[in-house]
């Protein structure tokens, strides 16, 4: 029996709700499953995708359950009666912490004898909660899937490392999509004493896909029922939550709840806390039977090795074959004191859970509504879950002291390749850069691509910051293709993001468009990092290497399409040059042709990209030159060369060690080149510059004179490395440069 008790007597029951079946099936299916406290032997159940069929090891022994099933429905009647009367001469029952467990007793589960063990320890006094170890690992499964759920686990785990003073396990039952973020997620976190499993949830939809669902967390919230197969099968006891989850105190509070389990208890719920399954809200509300309001299972004690032995994975599925056939589909049915699991819905009674904030533990938003829930305190607990939801990650990689972790191998090569450098380096900072491994949360904003039939598909590929938001929207209208963007934002910066797409129309008509946020860390800004993370996360065989300050002309994307073909790129090394240009109004008429485009550069409303102040940079595109072409061109590479370029998805990565502003661009050119990329302009193609505030970036360029010499440091170092790493053929580049 679980009971969490402050100076008063609590009323405890013993029986549970687990998502879809009605709880008393559930207490009288356990309880008469032991005879003479062994339990009784059920044969494993073959499931199907819409019927699934179980088969005994004799005729016997099967049709011996269904009349126990049977009898069930009688001794069903008689507890509801029974615990209706406790329930209403018992005022701590409406005012108490519910603390529920499932109790096996031994016997031969007859209704008087359960009822003894429900309410068994209602007279006395709760005592101080037995302490966790100080190195135990706790260990938590959460089933999570989509992109949606992704980003409310990080949450959720937020709310937990903050509080946490013990090593963590965490069991991820995870689809495709949420395995690759949160895989990528926690790596790049490397939060110490943190262990992450997964666990393929597409592999279990065949489990529980036969039973008919309607709630809104779909097929993904009945999988809850097969952790005890699922999970390892050493793993003896698990605490498990829902994604919209948000804790207030030290999970190892809940964890040492598992002390008070008693003989043969193996869950802990809490009961729910709206009049849902009263069946009272409308009239015609008819939701699933259930035990009183039934159980939520938002938050759950599961001890696996007891739930093993007694055979829980044949018992839900008789169980629930059973029921099905009187009810329709699940729907709404789901989630230890009830201060465990403060749920906030619309019809919530979870104000009598709590007196004060120190009562809380955990917050549970438990409606489809999540945030705009109408509850009396709303307020206090919206702050409490956006406390989380914007605090920075990063201070939460702080050690266990005094608890051994785990040998991580990428955190020891990184502590290693920090140890070789010398910090009374003046160029430190920008060295340590390199190495430093930022949160990364790939896909923050739902994702679809459905790939060209023809294979030509391309990927414009750009890097942001807040500063540079507002352009989102009109790239959007200007090229209509697959987009990867990697935002370098803080925490809060990550929901004010979050909350502008989903604020636009614009970026929330498009799906093709992928949104890495890369979390800021450091006092640079790591473009080319930026750059790599948008490169590697295309779902095309081609990509365009813009900038976000960039408007393509109209009509880009395709024409892009059709070169790809008509130049080979698939089986030769180019780089298409789309021909940059730049303009200092703010607004602009954007040139619908190249014939508009270079009247507007006559009359001096558009210019070459950069012409004013780094020439160098775009004049081996020869400007001239494309004023009158009408096929490709090819151009040889020059010093400082920095043009916009269409490459295969497998061409080389930026240099890292180039942060902020300087040579990021340049140095990747220059490497396309020493792997002999045939740089080849567009005739018809075109992007234009649009003018804003300088960055941060640039103006510490040009401000501090120990940038610049570092700049030039880490260029000279770069152009030794690719001397070494192609030989001969890269002298050119030392040369080149000593000549411009």
């Amino acid at each position: 029996m679980l009971g969490i008790c402050r100076g008063r007597r609590k009323f405890l029951a013993a029986s549970l709700t687990i998502l879809f079946v009605p709880a008393i099936t559930w207490i009288y299916l356990f309880a008469g499953s032991f005879e003479d406290g062994k339990p009784v032997s059920l044969s494993p159940l073959e499931s199907q995708p819409h019927s699934p069929r179980y088969t005994a090891s004799s005729q016997r022994e099967r049709e011996s359950l269904e009349v126990r099933m049977r009898e069930v429905e009688e001794e069903n009647r008689v507890l509801r009666k029974q615990l209706s009367l406790a329930q209403s001469r018992s005022p701590s029952h409406h005012r108490g912490n519910h603390s529920k467990t499932y109790s096996m007793e031994e016997g031969t589960g007859d209704s008087e004898s359960l009822r003894a063990g429900i309410v068994a320890g209602n007279s006395s006094e709760c005592g101080q909660q037995p302490a966790v170890e100080k190195c135990e690992t706790i260990h938590v499964a959460i089933v999570c899937a989509g992109y949606n759920a992704s980003r409310d686990v990080v949450t959720l785990v937020k709310s937990v490392l903050f509080h946490r003073r013990n090593p963590l396990h965490f069991h991820l039952i995870a689809d495709a999509i949420a395995k690759q973020i949160l895989a990528t997620l926690f790596q790049t976190w490397m939060v110490p004493a943190v262990r992450i499993d997964f666990y393929d949830a597409d592999e279990l939809k065949s489990e529980v896909s036969w039973i008919p669902n309607k709630h809104y967390s779909g097929i993904y919230g009945l999988m809850k029922l097969v952790l005890t197969k699922t999970l390892p099968s050493n793993l003896e006891r698990v605490i498990v939550l829902d994604t919209d989850i948000t804790f207030a105190t030290d999970i190892a509070e809940l964890w040492a709840v598992f002390h008070k389990f008693k003989g043969q208890q193996v869950l802990g719920l809490v009961e729910n806390q709206s009049d849902w399954y009263l069946g009272n809200l409308w009239k015609n509300h008819r939701p699933w039977p259930a035990l009183g309001r039934g159980y939520n299972t938002g938050v759950i004690l599961l001890l696996l090795d007891k739930l093993r032995k007694m055979k829980w994975e044949q018992m839900w599925r008789l169980t629930a074959e059973r029921e099905l056939m009187s009810m329709l589909s699940t729907s709404l049915a789901d989630q230890l004191p009830c201060f465990w699991n403060v749920q906030l819905s619309d019809h919530t009674r979870s104000e009598q859970c709590y007196r004060d904030v120190s009562d809380l533990k955990v917050i549970h938003w438990n409606s489809p509504k999540k945030l705009r829930v109408k509850n009396k305190h709303v307020e206090f607990f919206r702050n409490l879950y956006l406390t989380f939801l914007e605090y920075d990650g990063n201070l939460l990689r702080r050690e266990l002291f005094g608890c051994p972790s785990e040998a991580d191998v990428n955190s020891e090569n990184l502590q290693k390749q920090l140890s070789e450098l010398d910090e009374d380096d003046l160029c430190y900072e920008f060295r340590r850069e390199r190495f430093t491994v930022h949160r990364t949360h790939l896909y923050f904003l739902h994702y679809e691509y459905e790939p060209a039939s023809d294979n030509t598909d391309v990927t414009l590929v750009a890097q942001l910051s807040m500063d540079r938001l507002q352009m989102l929207e009109a790239i959007c209208k200007h090229w209509e293709g697959p987009i990867s963007l990697a935002l370098y934002l803080s925490d809060a910066e990550a929901q004010q993001f979050l909350r502008y797409a989903q604020g636009s129309e614009v970026l929330m008509s498009r799906h093709n468009v992928g949104y890495h946020i890369v979390y800021k860390e450091g006092q640079f800004y790591p473009v080319n990092l930026l750059r790599n993370v948008a490169m590697k996360h295309i779902s095309t065989p081609y990509m365009f290497l813009s900038d976000i300050d960039f408007l393509p002309m109209y009509g880009l994307y395709e024409y892009l399409r059709k070169s790809v073909i008509q130049l080979d790129l698939a089986n030769t090394k180019k780089a298409l040059i789309v021909p940059a240009f730049e303009t200092l109004r703010y607004r602009l008429s954007f040139p619908k042709s190249k014939a508009e485009l270079l009247s507007m550069l006559d009359m001096g409303t558009l210019f070459t990209f950069r012409y004013h102040v780094w020439t160098k940079g775009h004049a081996p595109t020869n400007f001239a030159k494309w004023r009158t072409a009408t096929t490709p061109y090819r151009v040889e590479w020059e010093a400082d060369f920095e043009p916009y370029v269409v490459v295969r998805k497998d061409c080389p990565e930026y240099d890292r060690r180039f942060v902020g502003f300087g040579w990021n661009k340049v140095a990747h050119i220059m490497e396309l080149d020493a792997q002999e990329y045939e740089f080849t302009v567009l005739p018809n193609a075109y992007m234009i510059h649009m003018p804003h505030a300088p960055s941060f970036d640039i103006t510490k360029f040009r401000s501090n004179k120990q940038y610049r010499i570092c700049l030039k440091t880490l260029k000279e170092e770069f152009q030794q490395d690719m001397s070494r790493h192609y030989g001969f053929a890269a002298l050119k580049y030392l040369t080149a440069e000593s000549n411009s």
